[in-house]
């Protein structure tokens, strides 16, 4: 399927860039989903200011600026939990951050409209802001200047889902994302993984259908070397996605030009069955829900996936185990190892595949204030003979007053910001801080709630408090 027919069907149209009002303190969003009617509540819930991991990049390390830039889903004082998108970063030469910066008012409360970020060749910032379905708008935004989070001009009013920008050098835009679709029955819609690609991030050509099999898919994808990879799941009848399921891998190295399976075999876009040369592992046929994690390559280039497998969508200890995974490619096959058990489906945490081959994963795997409920303590795991074993060596929050939520992982993550999150309750409506941790793990800062000043340090708390 040839891409290089670059149609302007999503031509920009500029809003004059305007300078951002600043916040007076990084407040995270607080959402639920699904109430369950029993003791834990909902489906999930809590402080999702860096929700959900199909929003990828949200933090960025620019080395020509010295700083990680990212972006969050906030809520301002005034704004009565009202969705707010926010930008900002933190400076590695001075340890500050400033006052983040309100982007826009989503007009909703819904975390699944949380923006995604990326940075261009010249050092343009551009937020990719989502929709949850069509009911609400998407949009584009990129900065007035390089390396700014001052101002922004809007640069497309649009409608996208789960948006996964990636920037390649000299080429532009591989732009992942979802588009909600009837369901060949005509009932109701499901979620469709799509791509399209820009050369400026003004003219995009036509949005590409990757798949769409059953009922939809999730997916998470990260870049390594030229080419993105995305792994995704499959949401079958008649529940959907609580009933998500099975493993899957595709790549491109051209730009979305051809999809590949892992070991090269070139495969027709879009997948049209669920058994397709992409499976990676059929769980459907072992009972097991699959919950997607993250995407990484180690030092050969070769994809690890981290998921999640367990019994049924409803929180409680009745359908553990809930086993986290790696499936890893050795260049001839799958590898399958279990990780550690955690307590909740939406329990997410990040893997860094580093330089000298350790294996690093940082995430809410102990048990939090809210038992049973989205997140909790977050604890930094290594693994030195590629997930064959794994030892716990940091606990990084202890005895908190709420769960922890959603680890993630920068592109290009820098060792004294290695790795963003926030807090909430998992149970009830709460106030939701941000926080971030080095590679070591040794360090937590939580970032300012309350600003007095344009600049401020974060606030240090001592790991395992």
């Amino acid at each position: 399927m040839r891409l290089n027919h670059l149609l302007p069907l999503l031509a920009a149209v500029a809003v004059a860039g305007a300078t951002l009002p600043a916040g007076d303190g990084y407040r995270g969003i607080w959402y639920y989903n699904q109430p369950s009617g029993d003791q834990y509540h909902y489906k999930y819930s809590g402080g999702f200011a860096t929700y959900p991991q199909q929003h990828v990049p949200i933090a960025i390390y620019s080395k020509e600026a010295n700083k990680t830039f990212f972006v969050y889903g906030g809520t301002t004082r005034d704004r009565n939990g009202e969705l707010v998108h926010m930008v900002s970063y933190y400076d590695h030469a001075t340890g500050m951050v400033p006052r983040p910066r309100i982007l826009l008012n989503k007009k909703t409360t819904d975390a699944h409209d949380n923006p995604t970020l990326a940075i261009d060749d010249r050092g343009y910032l551009w937020i990719f802001s989502a929709a949850h379905g069509t009911s609400r708008r998407a949009y584009l935004h990129r900065s007035v200047k390089p390396y700014s989070i001052d101002a922004f001009e809007q640069v497309l009013d649009t409608n996208f889902s789960y948006p996964q920008p990636w920037w390649f050098p000299g080429k532009g835009f591989l732009f992942l994302h979802t588009r909600y679709q009837k369901l060949p029955e005509g009932k109701g819609s499901g979620r469709a993984l799509h791509w399209m690609t820009s050369a400026d991030g003004r003219v995009w050509s036509e949005p590409r259908l990757l798949s769409f099999l059953l009922m939809g898919h999730y997916q998470v994808s990260w870049p390594h070397d030229g080419r993105l990879g995305t792994a995704f799941n499959v949401h079958p009848p008649p529940l959907g996605l609580n009933q998500r399921t099975n493993l899957y891998y595709l790549e491109t190295s051209d730009m979305g030009l051809t999809w590949k399976t892992v070991d090269g075999r070139r495969v027709e876009t879009p997948l049209r069955s669920d058994q397709n040369p992409a499976l990676v592992r059929d769980y459907r046929k072992e009972g097991l829900l699959v919950y997607l994690k993250d995407l990484n390559y180690d030092q050969d280039g070769r994809p690890v996936i981290v998921y999640l497998t367990s019994k049924g969508y409803e929180s409680g200890p009745k359908n553990g185990p809930r086993l986290l995974h790696t499936a890893r490619w050795d260049s001839s096959r799958w590898i399958f190892r279990p990780m550690m058990e955690t307590d909740h489906n939406y329990d997410y945490g990040s893997l860094y595949l580093e330089a000298d081959g350790t294996w690093r994963f940082i995430g809410p795997t102990a048990p939090g204030p809210q038992a049973y409920g989205t997140g909790g303590e977050i604890e930094m795991w290594l693994s030195r003979d590629q997930g064959q074993t794994w030892k716990k060596v940091r606990t990084l929050t202890r005895n908190s007053r709420y769960n922890h939520t959603y680890v993630r992982r920068p592109v290009n993550a820098h060792p004294d910001f290695y790795a963003l999150w926030a807090d909430g309750d998992a149970f009830a409506p709460s106030p939701s801080r941000l926080y971030f941790t080095n590679q070591a793990g040794d360090k937590v800062w939580r970032l300012p709630v309350d600003m007095k000043k344009d600049l401020e340090k974060p606030e240090p708390v001592t790991p395992g408090r």
